[in-house]
């Protein structure tokens, strides 16, 4: 590989602000926000909104949406001009 034109690849901590959780992994990502992690040593912090931990998709929270009642309740609401 060619020196100097590859980004730094290092252990970041990500910090799930939905659901208060926090994983280390590495990555390219950088970021000014430091924190002290596990094993002592201090990383680069990465906040996110939604991750794994709390998506709904995963979680299994997730809603489903009837079209037919979407389409029915339309109509009820505004009829048709027919």
């Amino acid at each position: 590989m060619k020196e100097g034109i590859h980004p730094k690849y290092d252990y970041v901590v990500f910090k799930d602000n939905a659901a208060g959780h926090t994983f280390r992994i590495r990555s390219t990502l950088t970021s000014k926000d430091r924190i002290k992690w596990e094993d002592g040593k201090e990383y680069a912090l990465v906040n996110l909104d939604t991750s794994s931990r709390s998506h709904p998709f995963y979680t299994g929270k997730q809603r489903q949406v009837e079209a037919g009642g979407r389409v029915d309740k339309f109509k009820k609401r505004f009829g048709t001009k027919a």
